[in-house]
Order: C-alpha cells, then structure tokens, then sequence
C-alpha cells in the first residue's frame, strides 16, 4: 500500500499501523523483514519517485524503535548506499524524507549509530548533505538539512569531511527560489565566491542571514561545534567567509538568549585565530557586542553575559596594539557604561568576570585620546562599592567549615574570595595605567580635552590617582585584610602589595601621611608575617617580589621624614636602598624568627641590618614588632658581634641601633661595662654625632643615664635637642629692644611650656647633673641657644618645689664659677664696651641668679647665715650693679631683681652683713640714684628726654622694692650708711594722687611698698634723703603740725590719705594690700609725730563713704583680709565716728553666710583681730552680739602662725619684676 496508495490520509494511517504492529511485536526478525523489504523495493526500481511514502515510515520507524538503526549501520549498508543516492532526486519533498531517516538515524539515543556508521558511507552522506543544502528551497529540507548537519559536527571526522569540500565541487544547476517564510536562497550569490572557498562556512553564513531565528541559532550552533573539534585549523575559513561579521551583526539586532549565548561561544573559539583581528573583525564588531552585552545584563538567563563578557576580555586581551578598538572617547565611555552594569550585577559570577573584562581594559592601548579618566574612575568606584555585599569568611566560620568551602566551587565565601581576587588583578591595572600615563606627558595632561572639562578635576589624571588611593584606604585594604586575617592567600596578598606599592608613585605629596598610617597601622608586621609564612623556602616568588617591593618603598618614605641631617640625608636614603633591595628577598622569617637571625654569631650582616632598620622604622611609628627586652639585648649583641669581628655598621644602621636602644631601655636591663664601651666606640666611629641624633626625649634619658655616655655625649645630645626645638620655636635674642623682650617675656609666661621643655624637666629631676651641664651651656654658648637653655631652667626652678629642696643648693658654686668667669670677662674688656656675643651670658646668668635665689627653699640651710657661697654671689652681683652703664638694663634689672630677692627672702637676722656690704657699695647707691633720677625727669619733662634715658618701668619698680628693703634692713642693724640716696617725696605724692590712672599697677605698688618702708622709719631713714616742696608742706615758715610732719607736712598726709583710700577700690589683689600696708604704715607715723592729725585724716567724711562702698561691694570683698585689716586700722582710735554698729554687724553677718571653716587663713586672722578689738571695746553692748562674738572667736581657735610664714618665702613674677611676697603681708 505504501507503493500504490496516493490518498494521504490512508498513507499516514499505513504508516502509523505498520510502526504499531512493529512496536508491538518487538521482534528482530519483523524489523529485518521490513528493512529486507525496503532494500528489496530499491534494488528492483530504478527510480524513487514513488518510495516517498516508504522513506517517511522508516524514518518514523527508526524514531520509534531506536534498535533498528544499530541494524541499519551494521547489516543493511547497502540499503544505506541507497539512501545517499535517493538524496539525488530532485524532488525536495522525496529528499526530505531521505533526510529525515538520515537524521533519525544519527540522532538515535546513545549515538552508537553514528559511531559505528562506516566511514565510506558517512563521508558520501556529508558530501551528499551539502549539496543537497546548498540547493535546498523548500522550509521542511532546509530544516532536516540542518538538523542532520547539527548531528554530523559533533563528529570529527565528519567535520573533516565538511571542512574539506570546497564549494567548486558542488555545482548547482538548478535554479533558486527564494524561501519561504522570509527565508533565502542559500545558493544566491554563490557565483562570486572564489571556486575554492569551503562550502560549509558560506552555507551557515547565509543561514546567519535567513529570517528564521531557529535556523539562526542552529547555524551558530553548527559553527560552534566545527571550531570546537579545532579552532585553528577550521577558523580561518569562516574568518576568510566574513562569517565574524554576520555574527557581530546577529548580536546587535537579536534578544534571544540562545543565539545570542551561541553567537559568543563562536566569536570566542574565532578569536584564537590571528586572522580575526588581523581583518579588523573586531573593530568592526565592537560596538555590536557592546550594545549586546548591555542588553544581555538585563536577562535573567547569566550565563549569557557571563559568556559576552568572556568574549569581550579575550578581544581586549588578544587585540594588537597597533589597531585601537577605541579611537574615541564614546566608544571608550560605552565599553565602560557596560562594565560598571556588570561589576554591580547581583550574581558575583558575572561580576568577576567583569572585573576580569575591566582589568583587561585598562591596558594604555585600549585607552582613547584623550583618555577618559572619569569613565575609569567610575569603574573603580563600581567595583570598590562592590565589597560591601560580599560574603567574607569569618575566623569562626574558617576555622569550621574551611575545608568543605575550598572543596565547593558554588559556595558564596569562594565566590567572594575569587571576585576579591580580580577586583585586585583589575585594581593592580589600574595602577599600571596611572603609572604609564604618569611617565607619558601628553597623556598627563590629556591634551586633546575638551576646554569645557579642564574646568573640573573629574577628569584628570591627578583625580585618577586620589580616586585609587582613596580607595584603596577606605575600602581596599580593611576587605583584604579580613579575607587573609584566617587564611591567606598567595594571589590576593601578591596583588594587593603591589598595589600598595603603586601608591607611593602615584601621589607622593600624599605618601608621608600614607606611609605612617601603614606603619603605625601594623603593616610592616603583617608582611613580614605573609613573606615567612607564604614565601619560606622559595615558595611563591612573585608574592615574595610584592612584599619586598612594598617594605622598600614604605621604608623609603618613612625615612625621608625623618630627621636626619641634610649633608647625609641622600647618602643613608641610597645606603638603605641598597641595602634593603639585595636583601629583603632572603629574609623569609616570621617575627618570631628574628630574633635567632639577630643573634647569629656567623653569616653576613647585611640581613641582619635589615632586620634593625624595619624594627627602627616600626617602633618610630608605635609598632613594637618585638618586645622591648628582647630587641635591646639583640641590637646590643649585634653591635658587639660587628664590633669583634672589625666591621663598621653602616651610617642608618647605627642611627637605627641607637634609636631602638633608646626606646627600648625602660623595660630592659642596664648595661655592663663591656656593652658600654661598645656602644661609645660605635658612635665614637661616627665623624658627627649630630648626623646619629633623633629628636626624642628618650636619647637624653639614655645618654644620661649611664656616665661612661653622658660624658663624652650628653653636651651633645642637649644642645641638639634645644638647638632642633629652637629651630621651630625662635624665640627673641638679645637683639630685640627691650620693649619686645619685654612683649614677648609677657606671652611666655602666659603659654603652657612646651613638651620639650617639660621632657627636659623630667630628665634633670631624674639626672641632676643634667643641670650642670645646661648651666655650662648658659655661659659658654651663643645667645640664642644661652636663652633657650635659661628658658628651660627658668620652667625648673619655678616649678621645682616639693621634689627636690637642694636642688639650688646644688647649682650656687656652678653659678659662681660661671659668674666669675663671666665678671672676669667684662673686666677685661670694660662694662661699657659691646664685644662678642658671650657677653650675652652676664644677663641670662644673672637671671638664672635671681630664679634661683626666687626659687629657694626657706629650708635651706644658707639662710641661718651669709657665709660661702650665697655671700660671695651677693658680693659679686652688687658690684656688677654698680659697674654697669643705666642703659644695659638686660644685665641691670636681672642684678637688681638677685639683690632684692637676697635680702627680702633672708631672714632679718641674717641680713646684717649683706645689708653693710651693699650700703657701703657706693657705685651701687650711685646706679639706684641715676635710676631714680631718670624716672623723676622723665616725669616732670617727658618731652624733653629721650625714650632710652627714661629707665624701664621693671627697672624702676626692682629699684623702689630693693631701696625698701634697705631702709627696713637698715633700721634693724643700725648700719652705717656713706651715701644716701635722693628721693623726691612730692612727686612720689603727686603721682600716687593725681596720676595713678596712668600709672601700672605695678609701679603704683613699688611705690607703696617704699613709702610703707619710709613711713616705718618717721620719713627719717640715713639711707634716703627725702625732699620735699610747698604741695606737701606749705610756705616757711612751716606751721606746729608741717614741722612735726615733715617732710610730709599735713597738707601731704591728707593727699596721701586720699590717694591711698582711692586705691582701696581697686580690684588688684597686690595693690590692694600694699594700700593697706602703707595706709597702716601711715596712720602709725601720724599717731607718733602728730596724734591730732591722724584722728582728722580718719574722720574726714571720705572714710566713711569709702567704707560705704567696701561693705556694699559684696561678700567677697567683704571678707577679705586687707578689708578686715581697713575696719582694724579704723577702730584703732577710739574716739572716731566712722565705724557703726550696723557696720560691725554687717561684718559678723556676712561671716555666718560664708561660714568661718571657708574664710582662708589670712582672713582667719584678721577677723580674730577685729572681733578682739569688738570684745575688749565693747563696741557691741547687746548680749546677744557679745555671745556672737564669742562664738566665733571660739571657732576660730588659736592664732596659727604657720599661715604667715607659709608664703613669707614665695615669690610673685609679673614680668620681670620678682615680687616677694612677705613684703605685702598683711
């Protein structure tokens, strides 16, 4: 019936009736008796025209019962002969057929079919298949045609057969029809082709270009499938067919994931061929595959970017150098635009295979001109932005479950860790390109930019390289430490070094403050940990070249901030360059390791002084690589070994040594003797010791700590450490005017001291004999380093109470000697004469003197007499006074101020002597006489004198407060006086009441405290002659009451009442208690010489106004000692009308407010003085008030006169004018 039946229907009921019945028979000898039957049918027809019923069942047959094929190809070759032939016939729907049973047959489950086909007929039916395919027109032949060649290329040989049959040896004679369904002639144009071309290739190329999508992708397919048996063999012939090109052209107008996936897949296996890039394919193609690639990142389907993206870096990577794939920036910014999509794509596949793709990028010939670095930039930042999502394992996680992850590929922390691992390869890149463009000036600049972005710095190179560094801080180096804290990588550590290294090219203006957050950060622990751990016994070499690159370069920069000498800077920097770059390849140790290497008595020492400078380079930053013990007794072993066996350390090395003695010496051992001696012929073998010094307080303290160093560099040592912190600070020499002395004096005293003033201080109170030395230095160095190392001492003695009460004692004979020197000196060459700068040291020592003598303990023992020393000083000093011109008032007021110090802070018992020898010093008297005479001219005509002839105002106040303490002095001892000293009292008057709001508070109290001095002597002392005029004493003759008061006269002890009740409102604590004292002193010299007057001078209507307005000016005022000593001094006359009840009540009150227990000691007394007065006058009838009294004075318990002498010796410096203390007590 399959012969002769032509109804369809009934053919298609035969067929499916027959392939039943066979199916359900399962029997061989039913399947070899049809195909005995078909072969039968063939044989005995010449023609095929009617079998096309019988092709369609068998391969209906072969599809059903997969057996029959193994039958076919073993037993039934000719039948299969047969088929090839049928394939001749020209009627397409018979070939079909034929094509069809081709296909089941081939495609039969297992494959066993096809392998066992012999080679005679598969050849004939891939030669017959090609032909028929090249003529093939109709949908249903060209869709088994190419169904069957998708079975025949998966076999190599098959492949062979294709590849090898040209196009010249199928020739079609028929004519071509366009196909159906927007399909096309797969012959048309076939003419042009070279006679030789391969069939196959021009035959899938114009399946490309067919409109069936499915014949598309099979063709893709198909050409995959050719090139995977070999690329190089079978890829020229479809590169030679223009076959490139209508792939790249299906990527760009195609959506469909499996051809866009297959369209890369044979892109990829092209791109090993050379001819691909040689005809320009990939130019051509790029902006295809990058449209592709941005379309393909939107799909759900990954593996299809994952694959474009591989094709992509395989032309970035392969390209030629001399095409550029990128003459534009557009195409650049596109290629990026895509990039930064698939580096932020949630599978981190496809991200690492575009970080993969950017690394590749980054290459200087894909970059466009001008180079679009912003576009770069955004890369970078895409992929650093990257690392916040990534699954980092955690030290427990790896601990657990590290072998299971290393074994599954699929794990997330793996995926991490390899996306970690091309985002470093990329970033390392990067790196590269910044440096290549660095060194090119034309790329540097980006002169083709456009005018409009050399307005930003979006697009620069410099904002390349701050984008990589920022990074690279921020994000970079926290990632990659967490992902190696567990279990380092050799490949993610050896790129992430050299990336680390690439920094200190790109900005070094930003390395210094890199650098030192490296090193203090622990990185030069952490590389030297990853090179013994990873690159001990020649393992990972390329890891170990990263490490050394990094260490060299971060120990380059630390070192050329440090402080080393500028004549040897460039010296030591290429010393260590040297040294450390032949060197740190061997040394392969973790730091546990280092030690043992240190100690090594034999070997080569260059490894070893590498070993000491990392250490230096660390510790200088705060990262002790090794505990402090163990690196002093290894440096110091070192310096021996070197020592014995005649080698000298180099230059670095030594400073390096020294440093980390230094700082390590707290917690560790002393030295013996032999260690000692070693160390001082190390640095002795130094041409300069200041090319060894390090500013750091811990140099002193070891130079200082052992004698065998301190003598021979402990001078040294501080005269660099001054000179260097001179060198930032610059503070005034003694060239300055006085006025700016005094300016800059004033701000001194007001800023804290300075950390190495105070690091000084700790080293003097720990090694007194520091303070020798730097008084050595006061005397015999130039000006400025003099004023610094007084400064210095200034701070100590100032500060110096409580720790260490002998410590004056101790500098007195330095200070004679030096003093004595110095007075030896300006006797050679005059007082009067300028000289050399040493003379500058007369002022500082006399400074030095009078802070000294300020700073005495009252227990010192010197103060019990004015023998030895403490004599001499006085003696000496005085004469200096006397000798020196008024104008040299940088040595006068420095001797003056000694000589007022001496005699107020001395006991007055002791003073006897002193005061003798100064009263009988007549070039002394002489010098306060020039002084006083000076300031009283310069009073009355201040516009006829000049401003250097006017004495200074600390001057003249150092001059009243030493000619008060003379007078007092005097007046104790009865000492013989030769010479007095004029005094004006009237202007001395005047000033006080008519010029004090434009006079310094501290003049105004020097003028007190002498006339507090005078006022105890009845204005009659032989040391001062006083004058007077008619503003105080009126016309001669004088009346009873002037002469009685004379000098002062009555009319003057009403103006000096006033002036000092006027000074009681102000707020100056010293003032304020200096107008108490000479008001008191005043009120005495009236009740001796004139009783009368002094009840007038205390009832004028001004006291009572003025006591108003103390008891209205609050508690605090109130209550204080000088205002309670006021009220004293006004009730000393019982008589007088000024104090009131409510007065004294207001007293009391304000003391129950307060409290008696918050009152100071000073105050304590004055108010146990005023209510004994209120007691025993009974200024207070009511009982109630009298048992007030009493109570307080009971609290108050006895009078403690340890409170007064307590602050007897203390001393008050405001400005340079010292300001004793006991001589404004109450």
């Amino acid at each position: 019936m399959l012969q002769t039946a032509e109804d369809p229907v009934t053919l298609e009921k035969v067929d499916q009736v027959l392939v039943q019945l066979l199916l359900e028979l399962q029997s061989e000898l039913s399947f070899r008796f049809v195909l005995d039957e078909i072969h039968k049918q063939l044989t005995e027809q010449l023609s095929v025209k009617h079998f096309l019923p019988t092709f369609s069942f068998l391969g209906n047959l072969i599809k059903a019962a997969p057996t029959v094929s193994q039958s076919l190809v073993t037993h039934y070759v000719p039948l299969l002969d047969r088929l090839c032939s049928a394939l001749l016939f020209p009627d397409e729907a018979l070939k079909g057929a034929v094509v069809y049973v081709w296909l089941q047959l081939l495609g039969a489950p297992g494959g066993s079919a096809a392998q066992s086909l012999p080679s005679a007929v598969r050849d004939r039916v891939c030669n017959v298949l090609l032909k028929t395919l090249a003529n093939a027109s109709s949908p249903q032949l060209l869709r088994y045609c190419v169904g069957l060649l998708s079975q025949l290329v998966h076999l190599a040989d098959a492949v062979s057969v294709l590849m090898n049959s040209l196009s010249c040896q199928v020739m079609c004679d028929e004519n071509e029809d366009i196909l159906a369904n927007n399909s096309q002639s797969l012959s048309q144009n076939q003419d042009q082709q070279p006679p030789d071309h391969c069939l196959l290739p021009l035959i899938l190329k114009k399946l490309l270009l067919s409109g069936d999508e499915n014949l598309q992708v099979t063709s893709a397919k198909c050409i995959a499938s050719v090139l995977v048996h070999s690329p190089s063999q079978y890829s020229a012939p479809f590169i030679n067919a223009d076959v490139p090109e209508f792939l790249f052209d299906r990527l760009a107008c195609s959506s469909n994931e499996v051809l866009l996936w297959s369209a890369y897949s044979c892109l990829l296996l092209l791109t090993e061929e050379p001819l691909f890039f040689s005809q320009c394919h990939s130019v051509y193609g790029m902006e295809s595959l990058v449209r592709s690639l941005k379309e393909s990142l939107q799909l759900t389907n990954l593996e299809v970017p994952k694959q474009g993206l591989l094709l992509l870096r395989e032309i970035l990577e392969r390209q030629p150098a001399s095409v550029r794939l990128f003459p534009s920036g557009a195409g650049f910014v596109a290629v990026s635009e895509v990039l930064v999509g698939g580096v932020s794509s949630s599978c981190l596949l496809v991200a690492t295979q575009a970080a993969s793709v950017t690394s590749a990028l980054f290459r200087l010939d894909h970059q466009s001109r001008p180079v679009q670095y912003e576009a770069i930039i955004k890369l970078i930042e895409a992929i650093t932005n990257r690392f916040v999502n990534l699954t980092l394992p955690s030290p427990a996680h790896l601990r657990s479950s590290g072998r299971m992850k290393r074994s599954d590929p699929s794990s997330q922390a793996l995926r991490s860790e390899r996306f970690l691992l091309q985002a470093l390869v990329c970033f390392q890149s990067a790196c590269r390109l910044a440096e290549e463009c660095a060194s090119d000036p034309v790329l540097k600049e980006n002169t083709f930019t456009a005018p409009y972005k050399h307005s930003g710095a979006q697009d620069s190179l410099e904002s390349l390289c701050q984008c990589l560094l920022r990074c690279c801080d921020a994000v970079w180096i926290p990632t990659v430490i967490r992902m190696c804290e567990r279990a380092p990588s050799a490949p993610i550590l050896q790129n992430f070094y050299s990336i680390l290294s690439s920094q200190f090219t790109l900005l070094p203006s930003l390395m210094p403050a890199f650098a030192n957050k490296l090193a203090s950060s622990g990185f030069y622990r952490l590389a030297v940990e990853h090179k013994g751990l990873l690159c001990a016994g020649n393992r990972n070499p390329n890891l170990n070249a990263s490490c050394c690159g990094f260490l060299q370069k971060l120990s380059m920069c630390l070192l050329s901030q440090s402080d080393l000498p500028s004549g040897s800077h460039q010296h030591d920097l290429k010393e260590v360059e040297n040294l450390l770059l032949h060197n740190l390849p061997s040394l392969c140790y973790r730091l546990s390791e280092w030690p043992s290497v240190l100690c090594e008595y034999q070997g080569p020492q260059a490894p070893k002084y590498c070993l000491v400078i990392m250490l230096y380079l660390a510790l200088q930053q705060g990262d002790r690589l090794l505990p402090d013990q163990i690196v002093f007794s290894n440096v110091v072993w070192l310096l021996r070994s070197v020592q014995e066996q005649g080698c000298v350390p180099p230059h670095s090395v030594l400073r390096s040594a020294l440093y980390l003695l230094a700082l390590t010496q707290d917690k560790s051992p002393s030295l013996d003797g032999a260690s000692l001696n070693c160390i001082s012929k190390a640095l002795s073998s130094c041409q300069s010791f200041s090319s060894l010094y390090f500013h750091h307080a811990a140099l002193i303290y070891f130079m200082c700590r052992y004698p065998e160093l301190a003598e021979k560099f402990a001078a040294m040592v501080l005269e660099l450490w001054l000179t260097k912190e001179q060198d930032t600070n610059t503070g005034p020499t003694l060239a300055d005017t006085q006025e700016e002395k005094e300016s800059r004096a004033d701000e001194r005293s007001d800023q804290k001291t300075d950390t190495e003033t105070m690091e000084l201080l700790s080293v003097m109170e720990k090694y007194p004999a520091v303070i020798l030395t730097l008084l050595d230095m006061v005397c015999t160095r130039e000006a400025p380093l003099a004023e610094r190392v007084l400064g210095v001492l200034e701070v100590l003695l100032g500060g110096q109470r409580g720790y260490n009460i002998n410590l004056c004692t101790k500098l007195r004979p330095a200070l004679l000697q030096a003093l004595q020197r110095v007075s030896v000196v300006n006797t050679d060459h005059g007082f009067e004469q300028e000289y050399s700068a040493q003379v500058n040291s007369l002022p500082l020592v006399l400074k030095l003197l009078c802070v000294t003598q300020a700073s005495d303990p009252p227990s010192s023992p010197h103060y019990s007499n004015m023998e030895g020393v403490h004599f001499k000083l006085l003696y000496h000093v005085s004469n200096i006074a006397g000798r020196l011109k008024p104008i040299k008032t940088e040595s006068l007021l420095p001797a003056i101020s000694y000589l007022y110090c001496c005699l107020s802070l001395s006991p007055a018992h002791c003073t006897d002597r002193a005061v003798s020898m100064l009263l009988s010093n007549s070039g002394l008297m002489d010098q306060l006489q020039t002084v006083f005479s000076s300031s009283s001219s310069s009073s009355s005509s201040a516009t006829s004198l000049s401003p250097s002839a006017c004495p200074p105002l600390a001057l003249l106040c150092c001059c009243h407060l030493l000619l008060s303490s003379l007078i007092t002095l005097q007046r104790v001892h009865s000492t013989q006086v030769r010479k007095s000293i004029t005094w004006s009292l009237d202007t001395a008057v005047q000033r006080l009441l008519t010029q004090k709001r434009n006079t310094d508070s501290l003049l105004l109290i020097s003028y007190l405290r002498l006339l507090q001095a005078l006022l105890d002597t009845d204005l009659a002392s032989e040391v001062v002659c006083l004058t007077s005029g008619p503003g105080l004493v009126g016309l001669r003759p004088l009346g009873v009451e002037d002469g009685a008061l004379y000098p002062l006269g009555s009319r003057g002890a009403q103006c000096l009442s006033i002036a000092l009740s006027g000074l009681l409102l102000q707020k100056h604590e010293l003032l304020l208690r200096a107008s108490v004292n000479c008001l008191s002193s005043l009120l005495g010299f009236l009740q001796r010489k004139s009783p009368a007057t002094a009840k007038h001078v205390v009832c004028q209507p001004w006291s009572r106004f003025l006591l108003h307005s103390l008891l209205s000016s609050g508690q605090s005022c109130l209550l204080h000692p000088a205002i309670l000593r006021f009220i004293i001094l006004l009730l000393q006359d019982s008589g007088t009308p000024v104090l009131r009840e409510p007065d004294l009540l207001q007293v009391m009150e304000g003391v129950e407010r307060r409290g008696v227990k918050e009152l100071s000691k000073e105050a304590e007394q004055a108010l146990r003085l005023l209510l004994t007065q209120i007691q025993s006058r009974d200024l207070l009838p009511r009982e109630e008030h009298k048992q007030k009294v009493k109570n307080m004075i009971e609290e108050l318990g006895e009078p403690d006169e340890s409170c007064r002498h307590s602050q007897s010796h203390d001393v008050l410096h405001v400005g340079d004018v010292p300001l004793c203390l006991s001589d404004f007590v109450l």
